[in-house]
């Protein structure tokens, strides 16, 4: 098989069907088929599935799919390297992340990483922490910002210690509380996050046992703290995010207190193309220089 083939089977993926890849890709609908076709030939089964809802991986496809991406992440950095020899910086990179990513720290880091680099082009993905894992382990990502609890079978390298806290509507607990204890959590309303986006919680929850009442179940932080603004129950959420919001809710320390580790996650960190490697050195000079201030 080529490197094209590899490129054909990446894009299809990525793109959900034949007929976009071949635009995408600038080829003809009868060359993506053919390539596929040989591919296919080649392994002895199929590695695609195709139906009214789209085009999937069969079971091969999706066992074959993490060492495509490899060979094509080398093939970039290849030539990233290149070009570097050439006095030339340049690259393609996409990352993702959540939703508190993104507001707290995404758009400085765009603006000051193109600012240094002007050459490497940058493609924002936001998700869930399953979506963001994922789409590293597909190879639609390069990178991705997520906690270390939803880094599943990826390797992660730690970035920040982001402590959890409890918010609660405005004069909800006496005013004698200063911190929120587990017990204090026991049967209490809750506006929780789905599953995807709520590790970390979860995992607090679990650790001690609590059951709580779930009143208001939510995809993002913003349309949890104001439901619990509106009274509709207690949360815990990040630090990172709460100081972007202006809500007008009590906020509590846990005690003891509970933190989620965000940090990069990568397919392959010693496969990733020197365009990736210096975004995520920038991240990581970013995050420093976030905490100090």
């Amino acid at each position: 098989m080529t490197l094209l083939t590899y490129e054909i089977f990446s894009q299809i993926i990525e793109q959900g069907s034949f007929a976009k890849t071949a635009k995408i890709m600038h080829l003809t609908p009868s060359a993506i088929s053919h390539a596929v076709s040989s591919m296919e030939e080649e392994i002895g089964t199929a590695v695609f599935v195709r139906d009214k809802n789209g085009t999937k991986l069969t079971a091969t496809g999706e066992q074959l799919y993490p060492y495509i991406m490899k060979i094509i992440q080398a093939n970039n950095g290849l030539n990233q390297k290149l070009d570097e020899m050439k006095g030339l910086e340049t690259g393609f990179v996409k990352i993702g992340c959540t939703n508190t990513v993104c507001l707290a720290w995404m758009s400085d880091i765009i603006t000051t990483f193109t600012e240094v680099h002007p050459g490497i082009q940058l493609q924002l993905f936001q998700g869930s922490y399953s979506d963001v894992c994922e789409w590293t382990k597909i190879g639609a990502i390069d990178l991705g910002i997520i906690s270390e609890r939803a880094c599943e079978g990826l390797e992660f390298e730690a970035l920040y210690k982001d402590e959890l806290k409890c918010v609660a509507p405005k004069g909800y607990f006496d005013k004698k509380i200063k911190k929120i204890t587990p017990e204090e959590l026991e049967n209490q309303p809750f506006v929780v996050q789905q599953d995807s986006y709520n590790k970390d919680v979860n995992s607090y929850l679990y650790e001690h046992h609590l059951e709580v009442r779930a009143n208001c179940h939510i995809l993002d932080e913003q349309s949890t703290i104001a439901m619990v603004q509106c009274g509709a129950g207690l949360s815990i959420m990040p630090t990172l995010f709460i100081k972007t919001n202006t809500a007008d809710v009590d906020i509590y320390p846990l005690e003891p207190k509970e933190y989620r580790l965000l940090g990069l996650c990568y397919l392959d960190k010693s496969l990733i193309s020197s365009a990736t490697a210096a975004l995520a050195s920038h991240i990581r000079e970013y995050v420093k220089k976030w905490e100090q201030e």
